[in-house]
């Protein structure tokens, strides 16, 4: 396998970068991401900002976002409903998504377009970093950032190929599509509901039905991922370790559990104890928040098995109804 080793503009494929939205709060970020998007130096060919089931929003959207094709959700609400919308809709070699709270860093999309030039690799994501609404909360560990859809530690940091990419940064050859199909609508977020995992599930399904397929992590194509206050307290902490387990009990019944699960077992057991232990090394050298980081990850890792086991249970039930 081979990588593509620049970030500019040479014979790069056409790219259609995909924003969906359902929130007017998000308006500022999602405006500002638009405008850098169409006034970088390499701009994608297209930007589709799809808007899920708002109205009002549509509206907005449509009126001030002159550089971006804008198209109302014609599939499921939610997040995968809206993407596949986009999907059908895109022109690109390659679809690209990024969050609506999300915004791009300089040469961000040629990072990814750049590994693109070897014919194995079906899709690049990159990294996110935090855009805490004040300090980082000091409780909160790094090797739990997915729970704002960011990097977090235990990911690679030079390219390397991946099992799934983070859903708010993430890129795919279209013919992606007509190998694995489109997202699932009975999986991920709707609104403010904590699910996911519907981009993982894809990623997992592609590589079944395309063993040759690489996904590629480049962990210099970034993103910053804005977070909102409700997002840094401990409430919304274990709301989406619970739902983060039940999604992935829904990946594993569809996928099944050795490709579902391979990724989160190598992160149990090698950066979960890395980090208490990190935790409790930093409370001896005086950092009393040590001990709340490493408490932290030992209450979300339980209580995302409980999500995981409440999940299986359902499932187990369902198939026997």
């Amino acid at each position: 396998m081979r990588s593509g080793d620049g970030v500019g503009p040479r014979s790069r494929p056409s790219a259609s970068v995909v924003i969906c939205a359902y929130t007017e709060k998000r308006w500022d970020d999602l405006a500002h991401s638009v405008d850098a998007l169409a006034n970088s130096s390499n701009p994608p060919e297209e930007i589709v900002v799809v808007i899920d089931h708002n109205d009002l929003l549509l509206k907005k959207a449509r009126t001030e976002l002159a550089g971006a094709l804008v198209l109302t959700n014609q599939e499921r609400q939610g997040l995968s409903g809206a993407r596949n919308t986009a999907v059908a809709a895109a022109t690109g070699d390659v679809v690209v998504f990024l969050d609506d709270d999300a915004r791009p860093t300089e040469g961000w999309l040629d990072r990814l377009l750049s590994h693109y030039d070897d014919p194995e690799i079906m899709g690049v994501g990159g990294g996110a970093d935090p855009i805490w609404p004040d300090a980082r909360p000091k409780w909160f560990p790094t090797e739990f950032d997915w729970v704002v859809g960011c990097s977090w530690t235990g990911l690679p940091t030079t390219v390397a190929p991946i099992r799934n990419m983070i859903g708010c940064n993430m890129s795919f050859r279209r013919e992606t599509f007509a190998i694995a199909g489109e997202f699932r609508e009975d999986m991920g977020r709707i609104g403010t509901r904590p699910l996911g995992c519907e981009e993982t599930e894809l990623c997992i399904r592609l590589r079944q039905r395309r063993p040759s397929t690489v996904l590629l992590h480049d962990p210099s194509a970034r993103v910053d991922h804005r977070v909102s206050p409700d997002r840094t307290r401990w409430r919304y902490f274990a709301s989406r370790c619970y739902a983060e387990g039940l999604s992935k009990a829904m990946v594993t019944g569809a996928v099944g559990q050795r490709d579902g699960l391979a990724a989160e077992r190598a992160h149990t057991l090698r950066v979960l104890p890395r980090g208490i232990g990190r935790g409790l090394r930093d409370l001896a050298r005086g950092d009393v928040a040590g001990l709340t980081r490493a408490g932290s990850i030992v209450g979300g890792f339980a209580i995302t098995a409980t999500g995981f086991a409440r999940g299986r249970l359902a499932l187990r039930k369902h198939s026997g109804s």
